[in-house]
């Protein structure tokens, strides 16, 4: 399976948005430091994700979410699902 997600950074409260065929995997590697784009803004949960059957699917996705479009339209969603509140900060549970 291919995974649209997204991670909530606890350091500064804003949203990484990626693909991954691996969640957990990669959410790790995010904390750890070894992602050169987040290494200044772990720690990160995950508040969110999509399953696809195809790659192409799920990069698509990511591509669309990391639009201007994209972007409000999720935060939409996530409000609407009590996961950010109406100042876009994480008010829900990690999923582990």
């Amino acid at each position: 399976m291919h995974y649209f997600y997204i991670l909530y950074s606890l350091k500064d409260n804003r949203l990484y948005k990626g693909y991954s065929s691996n969640i957990q995997k990669r959410l790790a590697k995010h904390n750890a430091g070894g992602t050169p784009s987040t290494k200044h803004r772990i720690p990160f949960v995950l508040i969110y994700f999509e399953e696809y059957s195809t790659k192409k699917e799920a990069l698509d996705r990511e591509r669309w979410a990391k639009s201007l479009e994209g972007g409000s339209e999720l935060k939409i969603i996530l409000k609407a699902r009590k996961i950010l509140n109406e100042n876009n900060l994480f008010i829900g549970k990690p999923i582990e």
